[in-house]
């Protein structure tokens, strides 16, 4: 190893590992290999080199074509921009090549990508890239109008990053261009490329835990474990070099890495990567591509794809995998897109600390339809324990789902805090998520029936209620606030914030929160979808918001607006 990467380990107190003897044992069984993700990812396209590797409406390349551009990138990007192995880069992309490129790019440089999703904002993106020291910023000029050309300008312009590489697009003065970067990488001579100086047990990429609050829950993903993580994946979806996933999530996301791009590669499959999950263009790219899985679809998506009126004429017969998940689906939308789409639903449930869980292709309906499944590896450890202990409950109760296991991380990046309050004493990592176990005569299996921790799923985006609550109450005219999941039919819950206001102050509107808002830097997705002014905001026995009783009055309300009582 390097003089170089080992300084930056040296320099990385807040990483958790695993224990030796949990090292030992997951190579002992071959779960772990020694091997690092990239060196992984290299071999696995040596393998199938002429084979399809990526489609977008824009390119279709082979295994070679895209290793290809990802060491010049690489190269590029060591030489050009001066990346070095144990550097950390932000993404800020969306479902390109140049994504795919750039990502494999960063780990052949022995970079660490740090994802992020292109709707966060500049407050949440300068905040990732102070906590993981991040030195650089990769960004999608042409991404919907230009904004995240003007984000990147400005975090670098504040000093939050120092270089920023911008693809596809007008490249402002003092950035990097991306053609640039991948040119002079072609005519680089690195030989080997800087990924062989990494160790299996360094960390190979940041992931964000859900959303960013002042202090952010990182999770680091390392090598072995990540590269195990993908495998297993692949291996429980039976991935193989003819299949065709189809992928219209943000790439640059654990579930993006996890479920399609890492699981392909190493399986040989190709992966159609949509540029957006709507639903016109999804339907025309299954009729030109023919996917055989659809490896993660949002309910809401489900629900629109259901709605559509294009769908009645669209030929869905080459999807054998439509796998479900981000939150719990309704059992009659399983039903309906079996018996009018003819489309077999799985479900799965999955974290960026590491767990996955999914039904199995041949478990009865009973199972598909009403619970997420059982762990995809065998080294998966699961429990259900009490919230308020580390007491396990008994099958068929409500309690937290905690698991650990060979690529289930250890302990959050740099955040001892966190790190106190959510992994018990022999390492479990507790999810915050409400599941029971159902033990039955097909097996055993899982299922999700909430959460403990205050978030809103607004579809498969997560907002932390105390990111947005710490900004609404910089307002002049707020004195108190409390933001609570109200339910929709479509993405399961949007944001509702409940105002005490200051005497004589004027009444906020969404509009007026949400441009208060907008000028701190918050991404849009998060930004609350009704207001409710009050006097005070109603308290527990022990003096604290209850959000419990929020949520009540705000389904109250909706149902007296709607005349549903359902």
């Amino acid at each position: 190893m390097s003089a170089m990467v080992k300084e930056n380990r040296a320099e990385d107190p807040g990483l958790v590992p695993y224990d030796d003897e949990s090292r030992e044992r997951y190579r002992a069984l071959g779960w772990w290999n020694g091997k690092t993700l990239p060196g992984e990812l290299v071999d696995a396209a040596r393998q199938h080199a002429s084979r399809p590797a990526l489609v977008t409406p824009e390119v279709t390349w082979t295994y070679d074509r895209l290793f290809e551009e990802a060491r010049a990138f690489a190269a590029g990007f060591a030489g050009r921009v001066g990346a070095r192995p144990g550097d950390a880069a932000v993404f800020q992309m969306g479902n390109v090549a140049e994504t795919v490129v750039a990502y494999l790019g960063c780990l052949l440089a022995g970079v660490r990508p740090v994802c992020t999703l292109p709707q966060h904002g500049v407050r949440e993106v300068g905040l990732l890239a102070e906590h993981t020291g991040a030195r650089f910023l990769i960004a999608q000029a042409d991404f919907r109008e230009g904004r995240l050309l003007g984000q990147a300008q400005e975090l670098r312009a504040r000093g939050s990053v120092e270089e920023v590489v911008v693809a596809r697009g007008d490249v402002p003065p003092g950035a990097h261009s991306y053609d640039d970067v991948v040119s002079d990488g072609r005519q680089s001579d690195i030989d080997p490329l800087p990924y062989a100086v990494l160790q299996p047990d360094d960390i190979a990429v940041f992931q964000l835990s859900g959303g960013t609050t002042g202090l952010p829950k990182v999770a680091p993903r390392l090598h072995e474990e990540y590269v195990y993580n993908s495998r297993a994946w692949a291996e429980a979806m039976g991935y193989g070099p003819n299949s065709k996933l189809l992928y219209p999530l943000p790439v640059m996301h654990n579930a993006g890495l996890a479920l399609a791009v890492q699981p392909a590669i190493l399986a040989g499959a190709c992966l159609v990567l949509a540029p957006s999950a709507e639903i016109t263009g999804l339907l025309d790219l299954i009729e030109e591509h023919r996917p055989d899985t659809l490896p993660l679809v949002p309910p809401a998506l489900a629900i629109r794809l259901l709605e559509s009126p294009a769908v009645r004429s669209a030929d869905l017969s080459c999807v054998r995998d439509f796998v479900v998940g981000g939150q719990k689906l309704p059992a009659e939308i399983a039903q309906r897109l079996e018996d009018e789409l003819g489309l077999q639903v799985r479900q799965m449930f999955g974290m960026a600390e590491g767990m996955f869980m999914l039904t199995p292709s041949d478990a009865s309906e009973a199972v598909r339809h009403h619970s997420v499944g059982t762990p995809i590896a065998p080294g998966d450890e699961v429990r259900i324990l009490s919230p308020a202990s580390e007491d396990e409950v008994a099958d068929g109760e409500i309690g937290e789902f905690a698991a650990r296991g060979p690529y289930t991380i250890r302990g959050y990046y740099r955040a001892q805090k966190h790190n106190g309050n959510s992994f018990t004493s022999d390492g479990y990592y507790r999810s915050g998520d409400l599941a029971r176990r159902h033990v039955t005569g097909e097996g055993v299996f899982y299922s999700i029936e909430g959460r403990i921790k205050d978030v809103i799923n607004r579809g498969v985006e997560k907002i932390h209620a105390e990111e947005v609550e710490e900004l609404i109450v910089q307002h002049t005219s707020v004195n108190n606030v409390a933001l609570v999941a109200m339910p929709d039919p479509v993405l399961g819950e949007r944001g509702c914030a409940y105002l005490v206001l200051e005497p004589g102050a004027e009444p906020l509107t969404v509009s007026t929160l949400g441009d208060h808002l907008l000028s701190l830097g918050l991404a849009k997705y998060k930004l609350p979808e009704r207001v409710e002014i009050v006097d005070a905001l109603p308290l527990t026995n022990v003096g604290k918001v209850s959000k419990k009783a929020l949520r009540g009055d705000i389904e109250r309300k909706l149902t007296d607006e709607t005349g549903d009582d359902r």
